[in-house]
């Protein structure tokens, strides 16, 4: 092939690499004006005023707070057994503004399982007495906004959560927003300091409802690496309460 043949082809081959690039564009930017009105009034709402409802949200739930009991059934299974190892059943009282106890009530199984809900119940008791230190708020965390979903038919706001701090009680992850309510209705992520020397690599996932008139916690999933005993998937769900409890997210 001649140089001038070689060149021909190099300048064909390099309009060609910018003509698809050019289709590339064309279709995001076509995708991107064809997003819904929601989605278009969710660019028009700045992240702020968002993080300032959300803030607003978690002071008035505060405020509604009244005592309440509630059944959790806790499952722990090992590895990626179907059958769980262990379950347990606990009893907890919540008495505002940050009282929190528990009762172990039956436990089935492998004792072990028995301690990492001891474990579990113990740092919800610790965040609960210092409830502004582990809240999801512009003192503890940044955000950054990072899409809108429908979870589970409720149309919700998606942030990312980055602790300010490395503490046990804050996650870095994400939470799902009730784009009505400004309630959290989700929370997903690993803690920004490992709680225990036994425990590592840990997961969790956290869903909240609404519990007559308060937002409350009703499940918790963990997925963690225990020291010298491998890895451990626990769920955790309110199966009775003091008051009614409308359904979580799916």
């Amino acid at each position: 092939m001649s140089p001038q043949s070689a060149k021909t082809t190099t300048s064909r081959t390099t309009k060609s690499r910018l003509w698809l690039s050019g289709l590339v564009l064309l279709a995001t930017l076509t995708s991107w004006a064809q997003v819904t009105s929601a989605t278009t009034e969710i660019k028009s709402l700045d992240l702020d005023l968002i993080l300032q409802r959300l803030e607003d949200a978690q002071h008035q739930n505060s405020a509604r707070s009244r005592s309440y009991e509630v059944t959790r059934e806790y499952k722990v299974f090992r590895g990626y057994d179907k059958q769980p190892a262990s379950e347990v059943m606990a009893q907890i009282d919540f008495v505002p503004p940050d009282l929190e106890t528990y009762k172990i009530i039956r436990v089935r199984g492998n004792s072990s399982g028995e301690r990492m809900v001891r474990e579990i119940l113990d740092r919800e008791t610790e965040a609960d007495k210092k409830a502004q230190d582990a809240e999801i708020s512009r003192k503890n965390y940044d955000f950054i906004f990072l899409r809108r979903q429908d979870f589970g038919g409720v149309p919700e706001y998606v942030l990312g959560i980055f602790p300010k701090r490395k503490d046990k009680n804050l996650l870095l992850g994400q939470i799902w927003v009730d784009e009505g309510t400004f309630h959290i209705r989700r929370i997903e992520g690993v803690p920004a300091k490992s709680p225990s020397f036994w425990l590592k690599n840990i997961h969790i996932t956290l869903q909240c409802a609404e519990l007559d008139g308060m937002w409350v916690l009703v499940s918790i999933d963990a997925i963690a690496t225990v020291r010298f005993l491998g890895q451990y998937a626990l769920a955790g769900v309110d199966v009775r309460s003091s008051k009614y409890l409308s359904a979580a997210p799916k």
